[in-house]
């Protein structure tokens, strides 16, 4: 049984468009052992794919070289005798691991300084040139197989744990139970990718008011929960409205996501996760580009104007006007949720 390590993004949208990979990884290797190195962040996506055989997590710090902890990593992975790792960041140091570790094929992208580290090595595409982050991915099995088949890619997919389904299900009756829709107001990359909270409080306001028998939960991290008190204050129904932001775990919001309604949130993590569990949702997307992470499902609607300054994928405006976001009005996204919804 031939033993494969995947060195798994830091993101959680990443994490999940990296999933079609892990499926061609298990079609190509069907009794193989597939595990996944991440961060406690993003363990939770791989614990939801079903062909991933364990999940190795390790708290990797956001720019810090770690050398000492990747050493001791390295040592005991390679007691385990893999035969290939996938690297998916393109950073010098997630691509230490598997070389201090002997792994015999290191498969990437070329990237920052890793010319050896990576030996199996495909070019790296600017930004601007990149495919959809599910095909960047999955090209990485062209460093075995140049004649990989990469037209009808697997979409992502997510499954979740009975326990968990429970777990949500007892949640919402706490609250009085019955529908709810899903707001995730954030998103960690910066506020140009974040459409304003003023705008989620009007349509919280237009939703609760057209449907009386629902609530909003709104769900992110901690650093989302400012936002999500905003929300539940610029609303007149402020009752309905459930800010748990950083108050559930990852595992838990996922849970929620795939029992709710609809899920309306911006380029984030948690709307890669509603498009991997096939929720009725709308993205809303500012700097960044929905060419090039989309929400892969057919349950999903995309609003971006695509103004002559966008995508720019700055953090923040560089104009100080932030227009390709202020101008999606709340209106025109309810407009949308009835047909979406009862498509």
């Amino acid at each position: 049984m031939p033993r494969i390590l995947v060195i798994a993004p830091h993101w959680i949208g990443d994490a999940v468009m990296s999933l079609p990979l892990i499926t061609l990884i298990h079609n190509r290797f069907p009794n193989s052992s597939i595990d996944v190195l991440c961060t406690p962040w993003v363990g939770p996506i791989y614990r939801a794919c079903p062909e991933m055989t364990s999940i190795i997590e390790h708290d990797f710090q956001h720019g810090a070289l770690q050398w000492g902890l990747r050493r001791s990593i390295a040592q005991e992975l390679k007691r385990q005798d893999y035969e290939m790792a996938f690297v998916l960041p393109n950073s010098f140091k997630s691509a230490l691991i598997p070389w201090l570790a002997k792994i015999p094929k290191r498969i990437g992208y070329q990237g920052e300084f890793r010319f050896g580290l990576i030996n199996l090595s495909l070019p790296n595409p600017s930004r601007h040139a990149r495919t959809p982050m599910i095909e960047h991915y999955a090209k990485l099995v062209e460093g075995l197989n140049p004649t990989a088949d990469l037209k009808n890619l697997p979409q992502p997919r997510l499954t979740i744990d009975p326990v968990l389904v429970k777990w949500a299900a007892n949640k919402i009756d706490q609250i009085g139970g019955g529908s709810y829709y899903v707001f995730a107001p954030g998103a960690e990359y910066g506020p140009a990718k974040r459409w304003p909270t003023g705008h989620f409080a009007k349509l919280a306001t237009q939703i609760l008011e057209g449907h009386p028998d629902t609530k909003i939960i709104i769900l992110g991290s901690l650093t989302d929960h400012a936002l999500g008190q905003e929300i539940v204050q610029g609303s007149n129904l402020s009752k309905r409205l459930h800010n748990w932001c950083g108050t559930i775990r990852l595992d838990q919001s996922m849970a929620l996501i795939a029992q709710c309604t609809s899920l309306i949130s911006n380029d984030s993590g948690l709307m890669h996760i509603a498009a991997a569990l096939a929720v009725p949702q709308i993205a809303i997307f500012g700097s960044s580009n929905p060419k090039h992470t989309p929400p892969l499902s057919q349950k999903a609607q995309v609003i971006w104007l695509g103004l002559d300054c966008s995508p720019c994928y700055q953090r923040t405006c560089p104009l100080g006007h932030l227009n390709c976001l202020n101008q999606i009005e709340a209106e025109r996204v309810y407009s949308m949720l009835t047909p979406l919804i009862t498509h």
